[in-house]
């Protein structure tokens, strides 16, 4: 797998912290994960309330938007935003890692064609397998 990685926050998050959850996702979906690119990048409110509004049109920032590519190799782009996932992380009282790990794994299966917007169930099956990926991260000492 490889990920193309920008980080303009200078968060302190690593390659490999993003590798290491990418793979608990593929892992968890008993998927091979060394084929795949992802682009992740790592911005600020306004940068994804500017992609927010040119690509959805919704004019506010969020904290993870997913864009899935028609593609066999590249999944797709997640934007995350830094200044979001610390002020969650800081409201629910966790980690910086542990929110981002979060969004990501939530950017990631949107690009693997889960969508919570699509009813009830999709939305329960979603969450719960967002919630079970997390918490192996946390067991395993990947995620504070």
């Amino acid at each position: 797998m490889k990920i193309l990685y920008t980080d303009e926050m200078n968060c302190g998050l690593t390659y490999d912290f993003f590798t290491k959850v990418a793979e608990s996702v593929f892992n968890e979906l008993d998927m091979q994960d060394n084929q795949y690119e992802i682009s992740l990048l790592l911005t600020d409110d306004e940068t994804i309330r500017q992609l927010n509004k040119e690509y959805r049109n919704k004019d506010k920032s969020t904290d993870v938007l997913s864009f899935p590519m028609e593609d066999e190799i590249m999944l797709g782009d997640i934007a995350i935003s830094v200044d979001t996932a610390s002020r969650q992380a800081e409201e629910a009282e966790i980690n910086l890692d542990r929110e981002t790990a979060f969004l990501f794994i939530h950017g990631l299966l949107h690009l693997l064609g889960y969508d919570h917007e699509t009813s009830q169930e999709d939305e329960a099956e979603m969450f719960a397998l967002q919630e079970k990926i997390l918490k192996k991260l946390i067991d395993y000492g990947t995620v504070s």
